[in-house]
């Protein structure tokens, strides 16, 4: 099937398009996070047993991530049926609306158990959304990339969470430096009343995009499948297990941004809350630039090489990261979480949206992506709550922490290993049985 080129400036649109939707998508489901590990133990848990409370409060982290599979069956199947833009409009206002609700929750103290009940479901719905946002963004910035540049163009999807991490993480710091009363009161409610205006925001710029080439032109032919699921699992049943063991490089920043930022606040190590937070935005600052740097490299070099750096690089990484914040040493613990989530873990966090994207034709790519990716990141969000598990009682046991998410860092460099290399092929080939034989280099078009 031959595909056009996208418009002019479409590429760049698409890939606007799925910062900014990413961006505000994923501040949403940070702020979480941020709260999960802080405010939310207090909030809605028994506060008599602190430990327990935090355990609880971690594992309703993790409940969005066990969501997110079933989610990716339901948006992944329309998403291949009815295009990406539709998918990509309706899981930015389900995130907007679901996280809004949540700041409008009462506490415990108000309702009892009923409070942490109402969390969860909230929480089950970020986590649908968030099921579509990565998958169709990915499709839509790869579908609509010029040749020899996927790297780089769908790289702005991850470079938009990173920078809805940075965009949760500042604003959660002045609220985190509130008074005690104020914080637990009404203080933690105001980041998540924001997300209105995220999803207006995200809706009149996703709203205008067109949907890409390679779709477009599925429909004219008739060639979009009834059951893309059946297809999927039929043809590309070996990437899906690729990028399902793949995505569980994701426990590197669900243990970065949640279970170190608890372990670091509390009793043990006793950092303040800001300056852990501080943290947390300059490596997203550097993760920034170090997102589409890595993705260009792959453009050039493959995809492959760069995924492993930043697979293996990062389980090393972790055990420096979290010997730092034992130490208590504020400067080290800086410099070597920016080293770790903003530059080495960068590496497989800008290339993976083209790496698994290649893996599949256009007819499954949606599918096959959602499924695939979503399976290894509930792992990946079920990780917080297992390491808050093993760190022991008083919660200071980094080091079998560390061996934990290195351990899960193995599967992904495994698939990498075994995948095909799939940067020169054209886009048209993708997915094709044999085609990364049959590829010939791409020019690299401006």
């Amino acid at each position: 099937m031959s595909v056009p080129a996208a418009p002019p400036g479409q590429p760049r649109k698409a890939a606007l398009a799925a910062w900014i939707g990413s961006a505000l998508e994923y501040y949403d489901f940070f702020i979480y996070g941020s709260a999960a590990a802080l405010i939310f133990p207090e909030v809605f848990f028994d506060e008599s047993d602190p430990a327990t409370a935090t355990l609880l409060s971690l594992a309703t982290f993790g409940v969005a991530y066990a969501a997110r599979p079933v989610g990716a069956l339901f948006l992944g199947h329309f998403g291949d049926r009815v295009g990406r833009k539709k998918i990509m409009v309706f899981t930015l206002i389900l995130m907007g609306v679901s996280t809004f609700l949540i700041g409008c929750l009462p506490t415990r103290a108000q309702v009892g158990s009923l409070a942490p009940v109402l969390l969860v479901l909230c929480r089950v719905l970020q986590g649908i959304s968030a099921a579509g946002e990565q998958a169709s963004a990915n499709s839509m910035t790869l579908e609509h990339a010029p040749s020899g540049r996927r790297g780089f163009f769908t790289s702005f999807t991850l470079s938009g969470t990173q920078g809805g991490q940075l965009l949760a993480t500042l604003v959660f710091i002045p609220i985190a430096a509130l008074p005690e009363d104020q914080l637990l009161s009404w203080g933690w409610r105001v980041p998540f009343w924001l997300s209105i205006a995220v999803a207006v925001v995200g809706y009149v710029i996703r709203r205008k995009l067109e949907e890409t080439p390679a779709f477009t032109a599925q429909q004219a032919t008739g060639e979009v499948v009834a059951l893309p699921l059946a297809v999927l699992l039929r043809d590309h049943w070996a990437d899906v297990l690729r990028v399902v063991a793949g995505a569980l490089v994701a426990s590197v920043s669900t243990i970065f941004t949640v279970w170190a930022l608890a372990y670091a606040t509390g009793d043990s190590v006793g950092m303040s809350r800001t300056s852990m937070l501080w943290v947390g935005a300059l490596a997203n600052v550097v993760a920034l630039a170090a997102i589409p740097a890595w993705a260009m490299l792959s453009d050039r070099v493959g995809r492959r090489p760069v995924y492993l750096v930043g697979a293996a690089g990062s389980a090393v990484m972790m055990f420096a990261y979290l010997w730092a914040i034992s130490t208590g040493s504020y400067p080290l613990v800086l410099v070597l979480g920016i080293v770790t989530f903003g530059v080495v873990y960068s590496a497989a966090n800008g290339v993976w949206p083209s790496f698994y994207g290649e893996m599949f034709s256009t007819r499954v790519r949606l599918s096959g992506m959602a499924i695939g990716t979503q399976i290894g990141f509930a792992v990946a969000g079920f990780a917080v709550t297992f390491a808050a598990q093993i760190s022991g009682p008083d919660g200071d046991g980094w080091s079998a922490v560390a061996l934990f998410t290195a351990a899960l860092c193995v599967p992904p460099v495994i698939a990498a290993l075994s995948a095909r290399e799939t940067a020169k092929i054209p886009t048209e080939r993708l997915g094709e049985r044999g085609a990364h034989e049959r590829a010939q280099p791409e020019k690299v078009t401006a």
